[in-house]
């Protein structure tokens, strides 16, 4: 039996190429393993980069187009780097009604950046998400995978206020 690489020329960790070597066998249709494959490059990466989404149709076999058509339909997958805590805000109709809006607009100007903007040192990026799928206690934020729910705006103060301390202390 090899132990070579299914993928020898990777710009992945090698950590992460085993990963995905191993992670197209566990579906009928490697094609299946497109999603799971983009957030763990993400992860790794930052973001999905013209790098990251060619090697990840060349393993799964498919076309660039394919792939950013999957990066398209979902929010959670971005092709621009983000900051260290990517604040995505809920504004769909049950966290609008209940100041999703206003929570969006509140860290606006608390970070001071636009919609999909980057904070100046990095630590931050905001963007206004259609649905994280938090409807019963909206209204809802997502920050990376961590979800805060039920926010006021002083609520939300401190939900930053935790992440920027993590970030002066190195945490992830």
């Amino acid at each position: 039996m090899s132990t070579q690489p299914a993928f020898p020329n990777t710009i992945f960790s090698p950590a992460l190429a085993a990963r995905f070597d191993r992670l197209v066998t566990l579906y009928p249709v490697k094609r299946s393993a497109m999603v799971p494959m983009l957030l763990y490059a993400q992860d790794e990466v930052g973001y999905l980069s013209e790098a990251v989404i060619g090697e990840v149709a060349a393993r799964l076999g498919v076309s660039e187009l394919d792939v950013r058509n999957v990066i398209s339909y979902y929010s959670l997958l971005r092709t621009k780097p983000v900051g260290k805590y990517h604040v995505q805000v809920c504004t769909n109709i049950s966290c609008m009604l209940r100041g999703g809006n206003e929570l969006l607009e509140h860290c606006r100007r608390k970070l001071n950046v636009e919609n999909k903007g980057v904070t100046p040192d990095g630590v931050f990026s905001l963007e206004e998400v259609e649905c994280i799928g938090a409807c019963s206690w909206a209204p809802a934020v997502q920050v990376n995978y961590d979800f805060h729910e039920n926010l006021t705006p002083s609520s939300m103060d401190k939900v930053l206020a935790e992440y920027r301390a993590k970030a002066q202390n190195g945490a992830k």
